[in-house]
């Protein structure tokens, strides 16, 4: 199976037109307000409005009451959401009963394989490295064979680090569902640069190619 792209951290309608034309299945639309990433509803909703319908959009959420995002995702006609707090099992599979939940993981050496039980009801995992004080967005790789072996059972999501230099490697060793990316393409926060974009889609073709003839 190829993986697929997901672009998060989309602040500007250029780089989600550009992302979409590149094949980005989704775009991640950052809610949590300490993020360089933040993105207010409004304009969230400016960007996803023009979007394919083929395209995904995901709400990208930490320690969000479940009721409020819930609102939100249905106002802003979000297709999924992805939380990188502290939510519990309960709470994930109340949302689970309205639509689709990525639940974030944060990967250090001492990751247990059980956590993925832990929240079985969730649609999918994003495995990101773990870093103190952080939610997600790290820039930072982790240990591979963790998601490598996530992605046996799991529809995994993997992102942390990842880049147009490292991204082909990582489709490779892991075979994930898809592969996430938001500071390995850009030029500031928030900023996606063009080049680095195509670079990135580039690779990725590169990759699903090695794979379809490895079969």
């Amino acid at each position: 199976m190829s993986a697929l792209v997901k672009i998060c951290g989309v602040t500007r309608a250029q780089d989600a037109r550009l992302a979409e034309k590149l094949g980005a299945y989704a775009l991640g639309f950052n809610f949590y307000e300490k993020s360089p990433r933040a993105i207010a509803p409004a304009d969230a909703w400016n960007i996803r409005r023009k979007l394919a319908p083929t395209t995904e959009a995901v709400g990208v959420f930490v320690n969000w009451k479940p009721e409020v995002i819930i609102y939100l995702a249905h106002a802003f006609q979000l297709t999924s959401v992805q939380l990188h707090g502290d939510e519990t099992p309960k709470q994930i599979a109340y949302l689970e009963d309205e639509l689709p939940v990525i639940k974030a993981l944060r990967v250090s050496p001492g990751f247990l394989m059980s956590t993925f039980k832990k929240f079985r009801r969730a649609s999918a995992f994003l495995l990101d490295a773990a870093q103190p004080d952080k939610f997600g967005g790290t820039g930072k790789t982790f240990d591979w064979s963790i998601a490598q072996k996530a992605a046996t059972i799991h529809r995994i999501i993997l992102a942390g680090g990842l880049t147009p230099e490292n991204v082909g490697e990582a489709i490779l060793t892991v075979r994930p569902y898809a592969v996430d990316v938001a500071s390995g393409v850009e030029s500031r926060p928030g900023i996606k640069d063009p080049a680095k974009l195509r670079d990135f889609f580039a690779e990725v073709a590169r990759a699903n190619r090695a794979l379809a003839a490895a079969k």
